[in-house]
């Protein structure tokens, strides 16, 4: 499509709730720019958007991640100029185009693609703030990963295998588990019943350090159960729906557990540190230790169709929506 057209929703929904509509692109304003996008990242957050799980005012665009090239800028932005390449972390990123702050602008790096960009930004900053910010993880302890060859997984566990940490993945399908192995994965779990007495199995029955959790209501008992004495309950998503309500009393039953819902948000409320993340995320795509795995790629105008195939499961790695 050549008319400049974006996703929008005007109610709670299924896929179908998404619409396809032409739009005129806001002029930048005072320390603003405006992106002709090449592509934005498809997340489970944009779902619960959809749904209604996340309350949103209407008409809404969805869409938290895109990249592009600078079209034009707007007064006072001197850092930036158009044709520039950049990414960044923004509501409304479902458009052909997108104008917001210059300062949460993120100059690409040579040999990162747009693509890859709005494949990895919000993810791997998730997965940055998961290794390094909500509990820095340590050379030597063993962490509990479910959905290890989704979008975030994917890249947490060959980031977390490098810093040291054995990983045990939690997965669905024995094509899922290797590639979970192939991404760094020492141990994989098949099927989600009984995880816990296997990890037991698997760690002598001490358990683990940390659970990085993003299945939710059907697997969060199960973290639970497979931490050591004083290990990290981390709830970071709902894949499976939200986890229901969990007294004080049960994190004292298991042994003085900690339990954290973080966002990503919390952590990059400031230029500085979102530029120390990114800075971290560019520094391991480009050495390798982590990939833009890109496992779909959809037309933005069959953002109904990407939304579908993530809830049913099928996707692996990234999905990205390209104008």
């Amino acid at each position: 499509m050549t008319q400049p057209y974006r996703i929008q929703m005007h109610e709670t929904g299924g896929p179908d709730v998404l619409k396809v509509e032409d739009f005129i692109p806001r002029k930048p304003g005072p320390g603003e720019v405006t992106v002709r996008q090449s592509a934005a990242g498809l997340n489970f957050i944009d779902t619960y958007h959809r749904t209604g799980l996340y309350p949103v005012r209407f008409p809404f665009t969805p869409g938290q991640e895109g990249a592009g090239a600078v079209q034009e800028v707007g007064e006072g932005v001197t850092h930036l100029k158009p044709g520039d390449r950049v990414c960044y972390l923004a509501s409304g990123t479902y458009a052909s185009h997108f104008t917001g702050p210059a300062e949460r602008m993120i100059p690409l790096p040579e040999g990162i693609t747009p693509q890859d960009a709005a494949a990895v930004l919000l993810k791997g900053l998730t997965a940055w703030a998961l290794l390094f910010e909500v509990r820095p993880l340590q050379a030597g302890e063993t962490i509990l990963v479910w959905a290890p060859v989704g979008g975030v997984g994917t890249l947490l566990v060959p980031w977390a295998a490098s810093l040291g940490a054995r990983v045990i993945a939690v997965t669905s399908t024995e094509a899922k588990a290797e590639k979970a192995r192939a991404l760094g994965a020492s141990d994989v779990i098949i099927g989600y019943e009984g995880v816990a007495e296997k990890v037991k199995a698997l760690t002598d029955g001490r358990g683990v350090d940390v659970a990085y959790d993003s299945v939710g209501r059907i697997s969060a008992e199960e973290s639970l159960n497979s931490l050591r004495t004083a290990g990290w309950f981390v709830t970071y998503g709902n894949a499976s729906g939200p986890v229901a309500p969990i007294p004080p009393g049960r994190l004292a039953q298991g042994g003085s557990l900690v339990m954290t819902r973080p966002t990503l948000f919390s952590f990059i409320q400031d230029t500085d540190s979102l530029a120390r993340g990114a800075s971290l995320l560019f520094s391991a795509l480009k050495s390798g230790t982590i990939k833009a795995d890109i496992g779909q790629r959809f037309p933005l105008s069959e953002a109904a169709k990407a939304h579908e195939a993530i809830e049913s499961g099928t996707t692996t790695g990234a999905t990205v929506l390209v104008p």
